[in-house]
């Protein structure tokens, strides 16, 4: 089944404030702020631990009044992640009325936690894009991810705490004097990690994923529950106008363009600025596969993003203009609507800069833009075909930018033999089934589970979490995501690639180290390099790798190879 989506711009949305309430999340450990990575906190028995994800969702929020008469906030969900900056709630339309406590739920109800995810709008805390909280459509979601990494003056390595399902919901009980009665109120709200994770020794319970039973969730969620305490309470004047958002978007010229979304996949946040039409995807295609683009005529984007490849090529290094060697290995140019942030180092925030930034760069394409719309005002067809798409025939940089923005938009990938079978238009191998049930189980010997924990970076329908890790490479001079934040917690982490069609894009790795799955496989069997900003999910792991068999490994590669969808195979 596949689901067609047009975007519709409403220009003006207006809402009825009413009262408000923000709440602050501060998380903290023995009263000091975290700081995610670069803080080390002393916990037991001469451990120091640092955290390098918080993330959690909330819903079922209450107040309770001094009658114990309680407003529930009904259908409310929201999203804490201290890494993305996600630290606040807001919430308006509520009743001009003095309460004295405040409940809410860390966690989902069995309805909405096993509902399928792909319903949920882009900006909306239960998208998995979003939340990054829901690795597959069958599990349901976590509701509090805890990681980090451990060290003592013997040994070191990672934990990983993610709570989910019914038993784990942790409900938080506050007093608080909130009166918003004339004013709006901001609650700033402490979560002490020390009390959540008291007692647990790193080294020998480094990961759980909240299943039924498991007593070391329990002891987690149970401390989770009395970690909360109100830090101040602030009023705020309140705002009697009516609350007005504008949505500025470009005069809709040309033909709404139908993008396709299979029903299993999150609804993207597609451009609400340039909506999809047809004229701008056939130009940004033309645009794509024109050599006029480079300084010399000499290569197009595609010379490096071939269709054959799952738009990546087989080069160990891109080759640009002049036959330069470029750092990095070519990224595949698929499903990209579900992504907010471009390039293996993350330094474009959309489509269109990325595009632009290539074009610019002197060793792939290295052209100026300022000559480059000089060069295609001349082109006896341009002019016009930016007509058709923009309504005018000026060629600016930024048209080049959407249009090449609008054709990637539309190259998706969800026709796999392993989609098919979902569908029940065909079956898995027993190999292939056997590979499946290895990608999407943890290995964890404390919980007898021996899987291959590829779901933590690679779950989900999109096989990729669009986020960045250190995946246990041996370090070069590439720092990855840490040259563009300059932050030491950053180095060596790179963007997770999408698996699907994996098998066509090989070398891999950003610098396509490795030639073949084998390879990769092997690298994550023993070859992992420890290091203070490894993963903590591979880093949780007590050697430099997960003990797989040959036959794990060629199962693995199976299910790998049923990912390859057929417009882009060889």
């Amino acid at each position: 089944m596949m689901r067609h989506l047009v975007w519709i711009i409403t220009p003006l949305l207006c809402s009825l404030k009413g009262a408000e309430l923000n709440l602050e999340f501060c998380h903290q450990w023995d009263n000091e702020l975290i700081t995610l990575e670069d803080s080390q906190h002393s916990a037991n028995r001469n451990v120091q631990c640092s955290l390098s994800r918080i993330a959690y969702l909330i819903s079922g929020l209450v107040l309770i009044d001094s009658n114990k008469e309680s407003y529930r906030h009904q259908n409310y969900y929201g999203l804490i992640d201290l890494e993305a900056g996600r630290t606040t709630l807001n919430l308006t339309g509520l009743p001009a009325r003095k309460f004295q406590a405040i409940e809410f739920t860390i966690g989902l109800g069995t309805a909405i936690n096993q509902s399928d995810p792909s319903q949920f709008p882009p900006k909306h805390p239960l998208n998995p894009i979003k939340n990054k909280l829901h690795w597959n459509w069958q599990e349901g979601y976590i509701f509090l991810a805890l990681e980090g990494h451990w060290k003592t003056p013997q040994a070191n390595g990672g934990f990983s705490y993610h709570l989910g399902n019914a038993p784990h919901r942790m409900r938080i009980k506050i007093p608080a004097a909130i009166d918003l009665t004339q004013t709006d109120v901001q609650v700033a709200l402490n979560f002490d990690l020390a009390q959540a994770l008291n007692a647990i020794t790193f080294q020998s319970t480094r990961s759980t994923h909240g299943r039924p039973g498991d007593p070391l969730a329990m002891q987690i969620k149970n401390q989770t529950e009395d970690a909360f305490e109100i830090a101040r309470i602030t009023t705020v004047k309140r705002s009697t106008a009516i609350q007005v958002t504008q949505i500025k978007a470009q005069d809709f010229v040309g033909t709404p363009y139908p993008f396709k979304v299979s029903q299993n996949v999150p609804i993207p946040d597609l451009p609400r600025d340039y909506p999809l039409t047809v004229e701008r995807v056939e130009l940004g295609r033309r645009l794509f596969h024109d050599a006029s683009l480079s300084r010399n005529n000499s290569v197009s984007c595609v010379t490096c993003h071939q269709s054959e490849h799952a738009f990546a090529d087989d080069q160990k290094l891109s080759t640009g203009i002049d036959n330069q060697i470029g750092r990095r290995n070519t990224m595949p140019l698929v499903n990209l609507a579900w992504k907010d942030r471009f390039f293996w180092d993350g330094r474009a925030y959309s489509l269109r800069e990325q595009a632009l930034i290539s074009i610019e760069n002197e060793t792939e394409m290295d052209a100026s833009l300022p000559a480059l719309e000089q060069k295609l005002a001349k082109h006896p067809a341009y002019p016009s075909l930016f007509k058709n798409a923009f309504g005018t025939r000026k060629i600016s940089a930024e048209h080049i930018g959407v249009a090449i923005e609008q054709f990637l938009l539309t190259q998706t990938s969800f026709n796999s033999k392993f989609d098919q079978a979902v569908k029940g238009g065909t079956e898995l191998s027993e190999l292939e089934k056997r590979g499946l049930e290895l990608f999407f189980t943890e290995y964890d010997p404390r919980r007898q589970h021996y899987g291959a924990d590829c779901f933590h970076c690679h779950g989900g329908p999109l096989f990729t979490d669009q986020a960045f890790h250190n995946n246990g490479l041996s370090a070069n001079s590439d720092l990855g995501l840490a040259e563009i934040t300059n932050r030491n917690s950053d180095i060596g982490k790179f963007s997770t690639p999408t698996l699907r069609n994996i098998n066509e894009t090989a070398p891999y790795m950003h610098d396509g180290r490795f030639a073949t799955l084998e390879a990769v496989i092997q690298h994550y069997r023993e070859g992992i390099h420890p290091s203070s900003t490894l993963d903590p999910n591979l880093a949780k792991h007590s050697s430099t790798g997960i003990p797989l068999s040959d036959a794990d490994s060629e199962a693995l590669i199976a299910f790998l190879k049923a990912l390859s969808d057929e417009k882009y195979t060889r």
